[in-house]
């Protein structure tokens, strides 16, 4: 009697463990699903969705927020130094189009003696004197007749304006030591005049060496009425002109020579004893300083401290743009680690 009970006992217990065999995954879902319901027995449902997730969120998106700030401001630097290579690019090339006026004073103890020129027309050179410390004896028969001291030479020459007025000129070899003071003064007499007022021009150039050296001094003078300008002192003053010389260098490497002047006219009071017609001209000329000015343009812009400021903005550049790139990467790599996150806590949520 007890052997077909055991019989099928046997036969059930066999088919269980087909069934077993065959469906393996069931089995093992089955127990996942036990260890879930255990997980969620031991941690409730609140504390699985609201503590963990949010703080990490919240620190993500700190982190977000910060990043795209330093990207802003990056950017912002980009834009600040793009900025400053074109204005450094735009001042140097402004710099190089108005080049600034450099002036420097030389020096000197002696003077290359100047030449002055006088148109005295009708007038006659009474007297010619150096003096020295701007001692100037008086006159003792003004209106005659004196010595004169002075290195002087009389040439004639064609107007260079107009090619067929002839000129007279009286060239007189100028003061040379500035330490002495040294100073020319000479006496002029005209005695009549067809004019209201009565006037002799005169020029300054600025070698009375080299106008005597000269092969052809007609030329010369030419050449000289053409660069110098000319001024005037008038009859019954005596007319105090004090020089200074200025030198200009010119792009090409050329060297201009001018003189500036400062006149003090003082009157001249005629003490003769007879009421005279004629007039009587005074010029003294006397260098005003020591110092020879000397004029040239320079162009302020050095080339090598741009391109060395441009290299660094360049540099700062690619590190701004290296910083940026590099705070994308970061930023995607946030991004998809907060995503992934994400999804496997919806998926164990699920």
């Amino acid at each position: 009697m007890p052997k077909p009970e055991v019989s099928a006992s046997y036969q059930e217990l066999s088919e269980d463990v087909e069934r077993v065999s065959e469906n393996p995954t069931e089995e093992r879902e089955g127990e996942m699903e036990v260890n879930e319901d255990s997980s969620s027995a031991i941690l409730p449902d609140g504390e699985l969705g609201t503590t963990t997730p949010s703080l990490r969120f919240s620190k993500t998106c700190l982190k977000n927020v910060f990043s795209v700030i330093l990207l802003f401001i990056y950017l912002l630097l980009m834009a600040v130094a793009v900025f400053l290579v074109y204005q450094t690019i735009s001042d140097f090339r402004e710099k190089l189009k108005h080049p600034v006026m450099s002036v420097t004073y030389k020096e000197v103890s002696l003077y290359d003696a100047p030449g002055i020129a006088f148109y005295p027309g009708k007038a006659r050179l009474l007297s010619c004197k150096h003096h020295y410390y701007d001692h100037i004896p008086p006159l003792i028969n003004p209106g005659q007749p004196g010595d004169i001291e002075c290195t002087t030479q009389r040439i004639n020459y064609t107007d260079p304006f107009t090619n067929q007025t002839m000129k007279y000129a009286l060239v007189v070899q100028g003061p040379r030591d500035v330490k002495k003071r040294e100073l020319v003064f000479l006496q002029f007499h005209l005695n009549e005049t067809d004019q209201d007022f009565s006037a002799i021009d005169y020029l300054l150039f600025s070698s009375f060496q080299e106008f005597v050296s000269s092969p052809e001094k007609a030329k010369f003078m030419k050449d000289c009425e053409s660069s110098y300008s000319s001024w005037k002192f008038s009859g019954g003053f005596r007319t105090w002109v004090k020089m200074s010389l200025v030198k200009t260098k010119e792009e090409d490497g050329s060297e201009t020579v001018e003189f500036k002047q400062e006149t003090s006219v003082v009157n001249y009071i005629d003490q003769r004893t007879q009421p005279r017609s004629d007039q009587l001209f005074f010029v003294v000329f006397e260098w005003k300083d020591p110092f020879i000015q000397t004029v040239q343009d320079i162009i302020t812009a050095n080339p090598w401290n741009m391109i060395a400021l441009l290299c660094g903005i360049f540099l700062a550049l690619f590190k701004a743009a290296d910083f940026a790139k590099l705070s994308v990467k970061w930023m995607i790599k946030i991004r998809r680690r907060h995503l992934k996150r994400t999804r496997q806590v919806t998926n164990h949520i699920n």
